[in-house]
C-alpha cells in the first residue's frame, strides 16, 4: 500500500467514530449536569398536580337544585325521609306521639324514677328497689295518685295487645307493641278490661292501677314500661312522654 492510501485512511478513520457517537455524547454531556434530575422531577410533579386539580374540580361541581334537569335516582330518594316510597311512612317521619298513662297527669307523681345511668347519685340510689334482699335498678317509672287512691291506667300510644297475665310478683300485667317498634307494659294492675289480641287506640282504658309485692312499699301504683322491640332494650319513659304533641 503506498503512502499516500495509509495517509488518506489515518483522516478517514477518525471522522467516521465522531459522526456515530456525536448525539450518544451530547446526551451523556446533558445528563451529566447536576440539575437535570432535579428539573426532571419538578416538572412532572407540577404535570401530575395540575391533572388531579383539573380531575377533581370536575368531580366537584356543583349543581343547584333549581336545576331543571337535576335528576334524582331512586336510592337518593330513600334517603330523604320526606320522600314518600310505596306509600309506606319514612322512619323519621311523623309519628304518634306517646301521652301519660293517667287521665289527669297533675294528679298523680313519680314515686320511683327510672334508673338513668345518666341522672344524678340521689335520683340513681331513689331508683333502685329491695327485692329479697337485692337491689334491683328500675327500669321503668311508678306513678302513684297523690291521695293514695287507685286512678284508671290509660293505653300511652294505639297498637295490639299482646300480652295479659297475672304474676305473683309484678302483679297483673298488660303488654302493648305499637307500630313504632317500641312496646308499653303496664304492671300492678287491677281490674283489667282489654284482652290479648285486642287494638287499642291512645287513650282508652285498660285498667286500674293496683299493687304488686315487687314494689310493695308503693302501695296502689302503675308500673310503666317502654321497650324496644329489636332487642328488648328498656327506654327512659319519660323521655318520650314529655315529648311536645
Amino acid at each position: 500500500m503506498s503512502d499516500n492510501n495509509k495517509g488518506f485512511q489515518k483522516e478517514e478513520a477518525p471522522k467516521t467514530v465522531q459522526g456515530a457517537q456525536g448525539p450518544t455524547s451530547a446526551w451523556k454531556r446533558l445528563l451529566a449536569k447536576k440539575w437535570v434530575f432535579p428539573a426532571t422531577y419538578v416538572a412532572a410533579a407540577a404535570i401530575i398536580l395540575t391533572l388531579m386539580w383539573v380531575y377533581q374540580g370536575a368531580g366537584t361541581k356543583t349543581v343547584s337544585l333549581d336545576d331543571p334537569g337535576l335528576k334524582v335516582s331512586s336510592s337518593e330518594q330513600t334517603d330523604n325521609p320526606k320522600a314518600p316510597h310505596d306509600g309506606a311512612l319514612a322512619v323519621n317521619g311523623t309519628t304518634e306521639a306517646m301521652q301519660w298513662p293517667v287521665k289527669d297527669r297533675a294528679a298523680v307523681e313519680v314515686a320511683i324514677p327510672y334508673y338513668d345511668t345518666n341522672a344524678s347519685n340521689d335520683v340513681k340510689a331513689a331508683a333502685m328497689i329491695e327485692y329479697l334482699d337485692q337491689l334491683t335498678p328500675h327500669t321503668a317509672i311508678d306513678l302513684k295518685a297523690k291521695d293514695g287512691a287507685a286512678f284508671d291506667v290509660l293505653a300511652a300510644l294505639g297498637g295490639k295487645v299482646t300480652a295479659v297475665e297475672q304474676s305473683p310478683v309484678v302483679g297483673k300485667l298488660v303488654e302493648i307493641t305499637h307500630s313504632n317498634g317500641l312496646i308499653s307494659i303496664y304492671q300492678s294492675l287491677s281490674d283489667v278490661k282489654v284482652t290479648k289480641g285486642a287494638e287499642v287506640k291512645k287513650g282508652d282504658i285498660i285498667a286500674k292501677a293496683g299493687s304488686n309485692d315487687f314494689e310493695k312499699e308503693d302501695g296502689v301504683h302503675l308500673h310503666f314500661e317502654v321497650r324496644q322491640v329489636s332487642d328488648n332494650a328498656a327506654v327512659n319513659p319519660e323521655n318520650l312522654l314529655n315529648v311536645k304533641q
